[in-house]
């Protein structure tokens, strides 16, 4: 079953391709509007002068209210037309307003930054479960301030120790009780692939990986450094100590990596070398990423993150596989 933010990508997606009938429009309902000052008539007027080519609004079918295209319905009214091109929306009303914000939020006159802010509260009610980044996804917002929308308005906006992400998965608000599900799976049917732990304890595949890598070291399945603790000092005594592991990590890595290169049947075929590459290059350190990432351009961050989170998954697909089939080669 696709969660509702999958269904309304796919919608979008295939918009174009969606029947168009003629509606009448005193048939249509401009209740709910998403903008909360008053209609631009200025942009009425401009939309008047090519009605005859203005795209179909989008209405949804139960409530006729227009989801997408109220100036549009205005600059028609205007011209003294009596009817109006049509896509029609079938569902929830809320799945509605939803795909009204991500409409709106992007075609020639988007809602301003309040309308934003005002939708992703209302979404904050509805959706409590959301992550911040799927709210951002369709409010044209960052994560960032979702968030603090969240909090400062979490008297009035129900809460959820769960959030669901943009791909549909829901995971815990915090990742403690996937983790420890994760190593209760593993300790109890080690054979279990990692995307099963990852999808029966609600976690992500590098989670998964993360739990069962600590576990082989003899460490406890949930990070040190997620640990809740008032105590200021301890906080930062731990956050020292990761560090330190994460250096040391990254010096044996570099040390596996240098035995690997090594290797005759790598080094003297195409395959080997191209994949010699591909790790050379994947093997920095987390402030040289950071310094890379500061190149990315701002309105390119959001496509980064999805690459770089897909790109995470098959590396976590390939891993898995090399491992279930005894091709790792450093011993």
């Amino acid at each position: 079953m696709k969660s509702t933010g999958a269904a309304l990508i796919e919608f979008v997606a295939r918009l174009v391709d969606m029947p168009v009938v003629r509606v009448a429009l005193d048939e249509l309902s401009l209740d709910d509007s998403l903008r909360t000052g008053r209609r631009n008539m200025e942009h009425v007027q401009v939309l008047a002068g090519v009605v005859s080519a203005l795209p179909p609004v989008v209405v949804h079918r139960d409530s006729m209210r227009v989801i997408d295209g109220v100036h549009r319905v205005h600059a028609h009214r205007s011209c003294g037309e009596t009817h109006i091109a049509t896509r029609f929306f079938d569902g929830r009303w809320e799945d509605a307003f939803l795909l009204a914000v991500s409409l709106n939020v992007r075609h020639g006159m988007p809602l301003s930054l309040a309308d934003r802010h005002t939708a992703a509260l209302r979404i904050l009610s509805t959706h409590a479960s959301w992550s911040d980044r799927s709210i951002a996804s369709i409010t044209g917002l960052s994560g960032k301030t979702v968030a603090a929308l969240r909090t400062r308005s979490t008297e009035e906006i129900p809460q959820s120790n769960i959030r669901m992400g943009r791909d549909g998965r829901v995971r815990p608000l915090t990742s403690t009780t996937g983790r420890l599900k994760a190593s209760q799976i593993l300790t109890e049917r080690p054979d279990t692939t990692l995307r099963e732990v990852a999808r029966e304890a609600g976690i992500s595949l590098g989670t998964a990986h993360d739990v069962r890598s600590r576990m082989r070291k003899g460490m406890d399945p949930v990070e040190l450094r997620k640990a809740r603790t008032g105590d200021a000092n301890h906080v930062m005594a731990v956050r020292s100590t990761d560090h330190r592991c994460e250096s040391r990590s990254f010096e044996t890595a570099r040390a596996l990596f240098h035995r690997m290169s090594q290797e005759p049947n790598l080094r003297y075929n195409s395959q080997g070398r191209l994949l010699l590459q591909i790790l050379q290059l994947s093997m920095r350190q987390r402030d040289e990423w950071l310094d890379i990432i500061g190149s990315v351009p701002p309105h390119w961050k959001h496509t980064f993150s999805e690459l770089a989170r897909f790109c995470a998954d098959e590396w976590m697909s390939v891993a898995e596989e090399a491992e279930r089939n005894g091709l790792d080669l450093v011993h």
